[in-house]
């Protein structure tokens, strides 16, 4: 398992919207994507979660047909359209969430939780659609710990991603993040982003 503290250095080099360090030409074909550019785009979102730069977090994700999903833990599968979530943001929720949690009235996230995202065994798919729908489905396993108010406590599950190319660079069409956790007593709550 591969923490962001182990890879802040290296993904810190990353120029912003780069997050391969650059090696993405003008256009990119998703089917030549390798782990490695995947990890460390994994890497880089980690990093800002944990530094709690959500504006830039943001500029991670596409601009159109956004999605960002944390089902119930009871049912790892379920479908916003039809089952209960805790969470369903698409891209005007996600900005409103983040304007949120950056001000004074996230009471339950000012000041800020520290947080270190663990990202491991990422696995890249096979590229599906072609042209501009083309997306990259991508897998991995996470650990979220959250110290705050002299407790720890920790998210753990498996990341679902869906990638586009965008200008020649990766971002997130959609990531769901399906708790293995069977309840949240252990977090207590869901006020931070997986």
């Amino acid at each position: 398992m591969i923490s962001t503290a182990h890879t802040a250095a290296e993904a810190g080099a990353l120029p912003a919207g780069e997050p391969d360090g650059g090696s993405c030409a003008t256009s990119l074909h998703l089917g030549s994507v390798t782990r490695a550019q995947i990890e460390d785009f994994l890497y880089r979102e980690a990093r800002l979660l944990d530094d709690w730069d959500l504006g830039t977090w943001l500029t991670l994700w596409a601009e159109e047909g956004t999605r960002y999903v944390v089902p119930c833990n009871d049912d790892p599968d379920g479908d916003p359209a039809r089952d209960l979530v805790l969470i369903d943001d698409d891209q005007l929720r996600m900005r409103l969430r983040v304007e949120r949690l950056n001000s004074r009235k996230a009471h339950r996230e000012y000041p800020h939780s520290r947080t270190n995202h663990q990202v491991s065994n990422v696995v890249v798919g096979t590229a599906e659609g072609s042209g501009a729908d083309a997306e990259l489905p991508v897998t991995a396993a996470f650990t979220v710990w959250r110290f705050r108010n002299g407790k720890a406590s920790y998210y753990v599950g498996r990341y679902h991603y869906r990638f586009i190319a965008v200008g020649g660079e990766l971002r997130i069409r959609s990531k769901r993040s399906v708790l293995d956790m069977t309840e949240l007593r252990p977090a207590g709550d869901l006020a931070i982003i997986l």
